[in-house]
């Protein structure tokens, strides 16, 4: 009788670490940041900072967490809305709080793509790519970005600059 326990207990031991799965462990689930580098516009291959750089998402009441404020920057990795196909924001120059009041110069520059959903895995799920990146600044008499150059259309890693700003 003995005997038959033995292959009965073996087979259920089998089945039981047969059933086990590696612990999912989201390593590279994250969302891609738009990366835009700063150019001067009289040199085009040379990089300039914007002095006192700060941005705000259109519709928001704080600023761009990934994007250290009023600091002198020459390159920026920001979100794009993942639940939309545009993104807004308020790109200040020179930005200084007068009377509670942003008396920096303030061009709005919005971002259009086309949204393309990635699974990563069970653990991480799925993120958003971005696609057909354009962009549209709003014009005025005095804005301090000149020119914008899409320098890759495909926003897929945070590696490398997709936009040129130059000022």
């Amino acid at each position: 009788m003995k005997k038959v326990y033995i292959p009965i207990l073996f087979i259920i031991a089998f089945i039981s670490f047969g059933a086990c799965e590696k612990d999912d462990i989201c390593v590279d689930g994250d969302t891609p940041l738009m990366v835009i580098r700063f150019y001067d516009v009289d040199n085009p291959a040379v990089l300039k900072k914007v002095t006192k750089f700060r941005i705000v998402g259109v519709g928001q009441n704080t600023t761009v967490t990934t994007v250290a404020d009023r600091t002198d920057l020459d390159s920026i990795a920001i979100p794009l809305k993942v639940t939309e196909n545009s993104t807004g924001f308020y790109f200040i120059k020179n930005s200084a709080d007068v009377d509670s009041l942003e008396a920096g110069d303030l061009d709005t520059l919005y971002f259009n793509y086309t949204r393309k959903d990635k699974f990563i895995s069970r653990a991480c799920g799925y993120i958003a790519n971005f696609e057909t990146l354009g962009s549209d600044l709003k014009m005025e008499t005095d804005n301090w970005i000149k020119d914008i150059e899409i320098v890759t259309p495909l926003v897929e890693n945070s590696t490398a600059a997709h936009v040129k700003i130059f000022h």
